[in-house]
């Protein structure tokens, strides 16, 4: 049951993630935000990466294997890694009207069968 604690509280740690690495590139489009020197984007984005990291670092202990959880520390990297793309994709698509592509899904078939795989 840990397990989908881990994941819940992954997909919140990467949706601030991305906002933290991407969303200064869509909030440029205010002039309020486009006249911020890179310092001052630098520590929003930080501050909105802190918020991350509280989600991030307890899900990373509550389901590692080492702390009782049913995880190991590869399971939960890959586990990560293709919620930060999910995470991504959905951000893309709605903040930049990104296209997904053929070569996109197939991508991802790919590090679904990785996740398979890393489980196995």
């Amino acid at each position: 049951m840990n397990y989908i604690l881990t994941i819940l509280l992954l997909v919140v740690s990467n949706v601030f993630m991305t906002l933290a690495w991407y969303g200064h590139l869509k909030l440029a489009e205010f002039s309020w935000f486009s006249k911020l020197p890179l310092f001052g984007i630098i520590m929003i984005s930080w501050l909105i990466a802190f918020f991350e990291y509280c989600f991030q670092v307890p899900a990373n202990r509550i389901g590692f294997e080492g702390n009782g959880g049913s995880l190991s520390i590869l399971q939960l990297k890959v586990i990560q890694e293709v919620i930060t793309l999910v995470v991504f994709v959905v951000f893309s698509s709605i903040a930049f009207q990104a296209s997904f592509k053929l070569n996109h899904l197939i991508g991802f078939v790919f590090l679904v069968l990785a996740v398979f795989f890393i489980f196995k």
